[in-house]
């Protein structure tokens, strides 16, 4: 029973070169190395994206507090939304 990636790496090779011949194998690989390539730059520009949007949203309730005057040292980004929202609603009334 085929179980581990190795074994499935020995039948995809074996395949290749009962199918395609040893003179596709270096095509094969370095194909598989450029999608392979393309796939990880793909993730970190997401992972990127997700963590500049992150801090941009954190910048902007720093930024609001301290224009609420509203004192920002030793506390957690919802402990600062918190006092942001208890200040607006101070505000309205």
């Amino acid at each position: 029973m085929i179980g581990s990636i190795d074994d499935w790496l020995i039948l995809i090779v074996v395949a290749v070169i009962i199918f395609g011949g040893t003179k596709k194998i270096p095509e094969l690989a370095r194909n598989l190395g450029r999608a392979t390539g393309e796939f990880k730059k793909g993730q970190m520009e997401i992972e990127n994206e997700i963590h500049s949007n992150t801090n941009k949203n954190q910048i902007d309730y720093m930024k609001i507090a301290q224009d609420l005057n509203i004192d920002i040292k030793n506390k957690t980004i919802d402990q600062i939304i918190g006092e942001i929202n208890e200040k607006l609603k101070i505000k309205e009334n």
